[in-house]
């Protein structure tokens, strides 16, 4: 996928997208877990359509889910489920809004067996392609191998978000991503 670091360049939606975000390790703060769903979300709502599309969306999106809070998402009711599906701020999908409030629900149950979405991550790693999305989909809703991946590369757990030559990457690079603390071999499918 390191073909973005092309496409961003100089694209006022991709380049602070590529810049900041894109394959840069997660920190576990207080943020985190929402951050985390914010994301997994977006890939969610990304599958079939354009990455730019879901990032000129973003803001609203954010807005119509209560900034991702997996409380709030994971307590939404059909009055919600009416509201979102009205809102022509996001991607109106029956079938990922209701993935998405399902998907908070998993992550609240996350906290008790796993002590959280970002431990139960870092608890898995490493794991080739293939295994990420098996578990991914055993765990989650509407979880298919280009989200997974996406969403994994996005949060440095997978390589490959960019060129090793881009400025990116040698900034991702100092920041020590889980990708980087293992074996490459791992990462081929098996």
């Amino acid at each position: 996928m390191s073909w973005y670091c092309e496409v961003a360049k100089g694209h006022p939606l991709h380049e602070p997208y590529h810049d900041k975000e894109y394959g840069f390790p997660l920190g576990r703060g207080k943020d985190g877990e929402r951050y985390l769903f914010e994301l997994q979300s977006l890939e969610l709502f990304q599958a079939g359509l354009s990455w730019e599309l879901i990032l000129k969306k973003r803001p609203t999106t954010v807005a119509a889910f209560d900034n991702f809070d997996v409380d709030t998402v994971a307590a939404y009711k059909a009055k919600d489920v009416k509201r979102l599906l009205n809102d022509a701020g996001i991607i109106r999908n029956k079938l990922k809004v209701a993935s998405i409030i399902e998907n908070a629900k998993r992550i609240q149950g996350l906290r008790d067996t796993d002590g959280g979405f970002a431990k139960w991550i870092a608890a898995h790693h490493p794991l080739n392609r293939d295994d990420w999305t098996k578990l991914f989909r055993s765990t989650f809703k509407f979880m298919g191998g280009e989200i997974v991946n996406e969403f994994l590369m996005c949060i440095g757990y997978l390589p490959g978000s960019h060129h090793e030559d881009c400025p990116a990457f040698k900034r991702i690079a100092k920041k020590n991503p889980p990708w980087s603390r293992v074996d490459p071999k791992i990462y081929k499918a098996s």
